[in-house]
């Protein structure tokens, strides 16, 4: 629908407004506390020309950026992570002003909302690096684009893409459900890796600076900042805790960190030169072997590797078992690019000379936790994969013995007394059988069952053995008949299936033992001799099924034939 139509705004033109919001907040704020410092300190410090006041406030807005600056001799290029919290809340505000003001249907816009907001963004950085540039101080414009379109694109994007999620009430935790299923299981198993990763070099940050914490104190009384300085340099040091994560995340990989020229922190050994006064450095190591102790963290990339691999087949298990230990691999080169970003942004120069090179090294860290993280995340997305295509085991009931002999005794004659539980209620659940039926044995559910109602035995033969059924027997009989088109016999029926019948043909089995009454072809009561009908033949045939278990069927089945029809009736 077009913009015009809903009352919105163009979305590029909106774009280069939201960037110009947050890109002059943050500017108009550090204008205005430069200035209260050109006027609270001697004009030397800041030179006596007004300009020199702005394009110290632009400098500071670039450095907050993470945009790097020459200086005679030498770069700087290890600014602090902290300072993009500034400048990514304005940019997410403005990402959300931005999907409140724009015509955006679907979430597939987020993509091109970020990006009308992050190119402006990035034009705005490279402008004001030519603009900061002094003869001292000279901004680098190409880290000023690069910076500035990346910080838009993920701090503005995620405020498109909240704002859109919250006016279509949609929960974060359906976001994930949305995307495709392979796409999904990267980023999660990405993700899960990575954060791993960045905990265990928290957890080694931290754990080495309380054990040297009597040397932090140590400094920090050296350098005796005052209550202001103190309150600044506490502020410095929480700007610096994202580097320092990940220098120690460097250090559980492998590779480990420079602290200046000719220096390494790496667990195959420590080697440190003069080192600036700040008490967070007194985290590092002495020269020569590294603890044995934070050798444990070693162990970090395989468990985030374990993780990943995990997390990646969970979410979307692929048919072909031999694509699993790939995908695998794919999220660890995915997490090896993760981490090789991290070190980048974290690392830089201070200068020149000795601290020239400071931080990890991109490539060694990249390549390094691409190898380890996954191999492991190979191994375990296999075995993930394999286990959530395995069909489930079959629970097994195995009785105790006495049980057994129990429940024997219960199939053989009825359930004991002391029977309790699962086999007492089956045992309840066996038929058994009416007293009333060994009344009359040619009862239709009486048959040969004894006095007592108990199933009888086989009966005797005319030569006094018991008679023995044969299913084998019985089978290829009943199948050569079937073949010939014969109807199965009463020994056919009592080898195959239990039952065996007896038949009677006459007019004595009219009555069915006296019980059913002869009806004729119309429908009503007839006798054979009737004088309203011509002469007919009429045979009667009673079959009677019995089952193993005594109970019997009785069948009754009458033909007649006369003169007019000529066939059965």
């Amino acid at each position: 629908m077009p913009a015009a139509a809903t009352g919105a705004r163009p979305l590029y033109t909106a774009g280069g407004m939201a960037a110009g919001s947050a890109a002059g907040i943050g500017l108009t704020t550090l204008v205005t506390l430069t200035l209260i410092g050109w006027v609270a300190a001697p004009h030397a410090t800041f030179g006596e020309d007004i300009g020199d006041v702005f394009r110290v406030a632009v400098q500071a807005w670039l450095v907050g950026n993470h945009a790097g600056f020459a200086i005679p001799g030498g770069h700087v290029g290890l600014l602090p992570i902290g300072l993009l919290v500034l400048p990514g809340l304005l940019l997410y505000r403005s990402g959300r002003w931005l999907a409140r003001s724009c015509h955006l249907p679907r979430l597939r816009h987020v993509f091109q909302a970020a990006l009308a907001l992050a190119g402006p963004y990035a034009a705005i950085s490279g402008t004001l690096a030519l603009v900061g540039q002094t003869e001292v101080v000279r901004p680098s414009m190409v880290q000023a684009l690069a910076s500035g379109f990346l910080l838009a694109s993920v701090a503005g994007g995620l405020g498109v893409l909240r704002q859109l999620l919250k006016d279509k009430e949609i929960p974060w935790s359906r976001l994930l459900g949305i995307m495709p299923a392979r796409p999904r299981s990267l980023l999660v198993g990405t993700l899960s890796a990575t954060s791993t990763l960045l905990v265990s070099g928290a957890l080694l940050f931290f754990a080495a600076l309380l054990m040297s914490m009597r040397e932090a104190v140590d400094v920090t009384q050296e350098l005796a900042p005052g209550p202001v300085g103190g309150a600044l340099l506490l502020v410095i040091q929480l700007l610096y805790l994202p580097n320092a994560v990940i220098f120690a995340m460097s250090y559980t990989v492998g590779p480990g960190f420079t602290v200046g020229a000719d220096t390494i922190v790496a667990p195959t050994g420590v080697a440190l030169g003069p080192l600036p006064q700040l008490p967070m450095l007194a985290a590092l190591p002495e020269s020569g072997a590294a603890p044995v102790a934070s050798l444990v963290a070693l162990a970090a990339p395989f468990v985030a590797g374990g993780v990943g691999g995990a997390l990646t087949l969970r979410s979307a298990p692929t048919v072909v078992s031999e694509a699993a230990p790939l995908w695998g691999l794919v999220c660890g080169v995915t997490t090896g690019l993760a981490c090789a970003g991290l070190s980048v942004l974290a690392g830089g120069s201070i200068g020149a000379e000795r601290l020239a090179e400071v931080g990890p090294s991109a490539w060694q860290v990249g390549l390094i936790t691409a190898l380890e993280v996954g191999v492991s995340a190979a191994v375990v997305a296999w075995v993930a994969n394999w286990l959530s295509f395995r069909p489930p085991a079959m629970p097994v009931y195995r009785p105790a013995p006495d049980k057994v002999r129990r429940s024997r005794s219960a199939a053989s004659g009825g359930a004991p007394a002391e029977l309790s539980g699962r086999l007492a209620r089956a045992a309840r659940r066996v038929p058994r059988p009416r007293a009333a039926a060994a009344a009359d044995p040619d009862a239709p559910h009486g048959g040969d069952r004894g006095g007592d109602g108990a199933v009888p035995k086989p009966r005797p033969t005319e030569g006094g053995r018991r008679e023995r059924r044969r299913p084998a027997a019985a089978v290829t009989a009943w199948w050569s008949r079937r073949r010939g088109g014969q109807d199965l016999d009463e020994d056919d029926a009592a080898g195959l299936f239990g039952i065996s019948y007896e038949a009677g043909v006459g007019d004595a089995a009219d009555r069915a033992d006296g019980d059913e009454e002869a009806v004729s072809g119309d429908g009503g009561a007839a006798a054979a001799d009737s004088p309203d009908r011509p002469a007919s033949a009429r045979t009667t045939r009673l079959k009677r099924l019995r089952f193993d278990d005594g109970a019997s069927i009785t069948f009754l089945s009458r033909r007649e034939s006369g003169p007019e029809t000529g066939a059965d009736g």
